[in-house]
């Protein structure tokens, strides 16, 4: 997939992000230029549960995309005629929540008479590193780290994706979930282990770092077994101890595999992406990495990271231009695969 000619006039595309728990809209301009991009979190409505409940994310879908939306007009100062194409995540992700993003985006294309165009939302993570850094070069590697999904993946250009490795049990994001859940750190659980992991001893306990030196697939299943057995059996330990070692444990397989991953793709780029992406720990040991090896690193800013429709926009940019309009008879797959 080839870059298009620059035209004189941008072509506008409103983003929309339902896979999960946040509701987003976004304008972008030519796959890199932000216009607006507005999220409305549901983490208060989550958060008494310790995790996300299906059914109150698509109602609150229902109740807040058409707002949402709006917002990101008016940020943009776009309206509808000025818009080029919808774009809206079709997977993977809460069917019911996919359904409520994908039937608005498609309901907009009928009105303004403007393509639609359905995104993997890990294809969207992996687009917000050209929004950070639209001269990206390729070939480059890409750490996509989040609740559902740890992926190593070689990008050889546009649209041409190789997955290198997945987990084969719990996403990295879900282990930190679980084990704040655990230490009562409340939800999200990334953010919050990242928190206290500041005034904690990352050395403190010696938690094992499963299959590190073992092809490009991770596994963070005993990683969280060995937190929470540890915790169980000494509840005299601290909990900010706890929660920076097994941060440096998650951190350190992550880092160890995608270094190994750009040298044996002979990559010249790291790029990491998904809401894992904004752990400071993370970020900082990816930067030291690449800066050893002379490998540039992109690590888009922490709001990029997260769920937001900017990044769907933009990978629909590039999806259009490579498939054309997605059908409007197209579903959603909660299971969609990147490649």
């Amino acid at each position: 997939m080839t870059a298009p000619e620059p035209s004189a006039e941008p072509f506008f595309i409103l983003g929309i992000e339902t896979s999960c728990d946040e509701t987003a809209a976004a304008v972008v301009g030519d796959g890199n230029q932000v216009l607006s991009s507005v999220v409305s979190s549901q983490l208060d409505l989550h958060a008494r549960f310790g995790g996300v409940v299906p059914e109150i994310a698509s109602r609150a879908h229902v109740e807040l995309l058409s707002p949402t939306v709006a917002q990101a007009l008016v940020e943009a100062g776009k309206e509808g005629p000025q818009i080029g194409a919808v774009a809206a995540t079709v997977g993977p992700g809460l069917a019911s929540a996919l359904l409520v993003g994908v039937s608005v985006g498609k309901a907009l294309s009928l009105v303004w008479k403007v393509p639609f165009v359905g995104v993997n939302h890990m294809e969207g993570h992996l687009y917000a590193c050209f929004l950070h850094e639209p001269e990206l070069e390729l070939p480059l590697v890409a750490l996509l780290v989040s609740g559902g999904h740890t992926l190593l993946v070689h990008m050889e250009d546009h649209g041409c994706y190789r997955v290198l490795g997945t987990t084969i049990d719990d996403a990295v994001g879900e282990a930190f979930d679980k084990v704040a859940r655990f230490l009562g750190l409340g939800y999200p659980g990334g953010p919050a282990i990242d928190r206290i992991s500041a005034s904690g001893d990352p050395q403190a306990f010696d938690f094992p770092r499963a299959m590190e030196r073992e092809g490009y697939d991770f596994s963070f299943s005993g990683l969280k077994t060995s937190v929470t057995r540890y915790a169980r059996a000494h509840p005299e330990a601290d909990v900010a101890d706890l929660a920076a070692s097994f941060q440096r444990a998650a951190v350190e397989v992550l880092v160890s595999k995608a270094r190994r991953a750009v040298d044996d793709t002979g990559a010249q780029t790291l790029c990491v992406g998904g809401g894992v992406g904004a752990n400071t720990l993370l970020r900082r040991r990816i930067a030291e990495v690449c800066e050893q090896d002379g490998v540039a690193t992109v690590i888009p800013t922490p709001h990029l990271c997260t769920d937001n429709a900017a990044m769907v926009a933009a990978a629909a940019w590039w999806r259009m231009r490579a498939d054309g309009p997605t059908s409007l008879e197209a579903g959603v797959d909660p299971n969609l695969r990147l490649a």
